[in-house]
């Protein structure tokens, strides 16, 4: 560790989580270098003031919370859990875009008279007791069962839950789902209006960090910066194409006819210096959604595109990241 690192973020110890965790900050330019792999630290080279320290997800809410770290990224739905009701744990950034899951209520699927909430109060109505339910989340469920009135006694459990029906010491199970598979491999089902909390990878910090220490704050920004930069250019491509034209003006008149080909805030327009003198060629170059790229191919082939040319795109940056101007608001409120 370098001796300048006074500022900390927390990641995912092992895991599913930490290789996502891991990969997602080396797409965005953050790679993060472990010069011993049995330690617990670790260092980001982009960022050398910010020093690396893995953590279980829940252990990396707590710190967080109690300032021993002042930045972390793990499941909203362990956030959530254990995050407190003293404002101490500030979401920088709530969907990073991986460890998708949810937590959900999960049943037997003997109980074929019950397939959603309404359907479980009555049933527990039936048994004259209350509803038995094991989890690793005793917060998020109790609190999502006493919404719904259903009067329930909480099994707290740190091992596997799937069998806890089966076994007898619970009647049902509160758990993090993602594909379903094992709830059927133990003959259980989810019921409609069942989830407790979705949840993907988040970015928090300590609010009184925030406020507190300027360093924080402008490590905060950086971070921001590099995700927000990160994700919105996953989401969009660079397409550059060929035109004739009288003028750039011209060919921008054209282009701002089409629906899917504006850019971000315009095209770049740029002379393409032929061996033909009689005929003026521009360069487009626009940056286009993923998701609509086959309509934008279609309308500069109709206006006289040619010679398209997809790129990906490593980042966007914007001016100020929204989301550092948001956590401003939220810190001064």
């Amino acid at each position: 560790m370098q001796n300048n690192q006074h500022l900390r973020l927390s990641l995912p110890s092992k895991g599913r989580l930490q290789e996502l965790a891991l990969h997602f900050l080396n797409s965005a330019g953050l790679s993060v270098f472990k010069p011993n792999p049995r330690q617990y630290e670790a260092e980001i080279p982009a960022l050398p003031e910010l020093g690396i320290l893995f953590q279980r997800p829940g252990d990396i809410v707590v710190s967080v919370r109690q300032g021993s770290v002042d930045f972390g990224i793990t499941g909203i739905d362990v956030v959530e859990e254990k995050r407190g009701d003293n404002g101490d744990i500030i979401i920088l950034h709530d969907s990073l875009g991986f460890g998708y899951c949810s937590l959900m209520l999960a049943i037997p699927e003997s109980w074929e008279q019950v397939n959603d909430v309404q359907s479980l109060k009555e049933y527990t109505t039936s048994l004259n007791r209350p509803l038995r339910v094991a989890t690793k989340f005793p917060n998020l469920t109790s609190k999502f069962l006493t919404q719904q009135n259903i009067p329930h006694s909480l099994i707290t459990a740190e091992g596997t839950l799937e069998t806890a029906p089966t076994i007898g010491y619970a009647d049902i199970i509160s758990d993090l789902v993602s594909s379903g598979q094992t709830l059927k491999d133990n003959r259980l089902k989810t019921i409609t209006n069942g989830i407790i909390q979705t949840s993907q990878a988040a970015l928090i910090a300590n609010r009184y960090t925030l406020q507190k220490n300027p360093e924080a704050l402008e490590m905060a920004r950086r971070l921001l910066e590099y995700i927000e930069a990160h994700l919105r250019a996953k989401e969009n491509l660079l397409v550059i194409a060929n035109m004739r034209g009288l003028s750039p003006e011209a060919v921008g008149e054209k282009i701002f006819t089409q629906t899917n080909v504006g850019g971000l805030q315009g095209p770049t327009i740029s002379p393409i210096i032929t061996r033909e003198s009689n005929q003026s060629w521009y360069s487009v170059t626009i940056v286009v959604r993923r998701d609509i790229l086959p309509k934008a191919i279609s309308e500069l082939r109709n206006i006289g595109g040619s010679g398209i040319i997809v790129s990906p795109v490593n980042y966007i940056f914007e001016e100020e990241p929204p989301r550092y101007t948001k956590m401003l608001n939220e810190l001064r409120g």
